[in-house]
């Protein structure tokens, strides 16, 4: 078996990696919040519900899980955009494959947010 060919883009080890990491990510946070309504309609429950999880009588593990639910929609739809954006640049065409992927993103985002609704539910009402 022959060598892997490694990445031209990767190079950087150590603190360098870990910097250049960080605004890759800041770089993609901004991009999900400008070219993408549905991050941006998470991020504002986000800010409506995480510090609702502060006000709310709950255990500590509770007020985790809380927050947890929400973050986890806000990863669900940058995951989810991932895919969409990958799909898009790859091909335009209509191809099975191509929806399958969409739409098993827009399944987890689903997942997701029953996910948010059943653990907000359970803390409040159960």
């Amino acid at each position: 078996m022959g060598k892997t060919q490694e990445s031209p883009f990767k190079g950087k080890t150590g603190l360098a990696r870990l910097i250049n990491a960080f605004g890759y990510s800041l770089d993609g946070l901004r991009a999900a919040f400008r070219h993408e309504d549905a991050f941006r309609q998470l991020v504002l429950l986000a800010v409506i519900l995480i510090p609702m999880a502060f006000i709310v009588h709950a255990a500590p593990l509770a007020r985790a899980l809380l927050v947890a639910s929400s973050l986890a929609t806000l990863i669900i739809e940058l995951l989810n955009s991932a895919i969409e954006a990958a799909v898009d640049h790859t091909s335009l065409e209509r191809h099975p494959l191509a929806k399958r992927a969409k739409d098993m993103g827009s399944a987890a985002q689903l997942l997701g947010l029953i996910n948010l609704a059943v653990v907000w539910g359970l803390v409040l009402f159960g």
